[in-house]
């Protein structure tokens, strides 16, 4: 089955790729591996802002992980031309807006790691970070960066 088809079955529309906010490239392919930038949680076309523990609880969180991943999808298709041409999704960097007492942040983090599972099968599993940040671009409440493996 095709991913695009996956997506499909799961009600996932990608959205336009966001473009850079400052001096970077969405993506760079480099000896079978795509990086892909830090991609903030686009909502109705608005960015989810707030601070766990703070002004957001942990399940705003946890959708704003799954808002990134779906921009990530959109630049990796930008970026390949297809979806399907994704080996292995390698690792995911999550940096979770959270207060000092916020602890949550790897559960915040599975909204990513769960939705690349669901559109990947095993190929989907991977490493990761969850790290707590006090402050994100535009006042996002998640950000969410990659490395995949391609096919040639």
């Amino acid at each position: 089955m095709s991913i695009e088809t996956r997506l499909a079955e799961l009600g996932i529309a990608l959205p336009e790729p966001a473009a850079p906010v400052a001096a970077y490239v969405p993506a760079v392919e480099a000896n079978g591996l795509l990086h892909i930038s830090g991609q903030l949680p686009f909502l109705d076309g608005k960015v989810m802002t707030g601070r766990c523990g703070e002004t957001e609880d942990e399940d705003y969180g946890r959708r704003a992980a799954e808002r990134c991943a779906v921009m990530l999808l959109a630049q990796i298709k930008k970026a390949l031309g297809s979806l399907d041409r994704v080996e292995r999704v390698v690792k995911l960097g999550v940096f979770v807006s959270s207060s000092a007492h916020f602890t949550a942040q790897p559960q915040v983090a599975n909204g990513a790691s769960e939705l690349m599972q669901q559109v990947f099968g095993d190929a989907g599993r991977h490493a990761r970070s969850a790290v707590g940040v006090p402050v994100l671009p535009l006042n996002a409440v998640v950000e969410v960066d990659a490395i995949v493996q391609v096919r040639s």
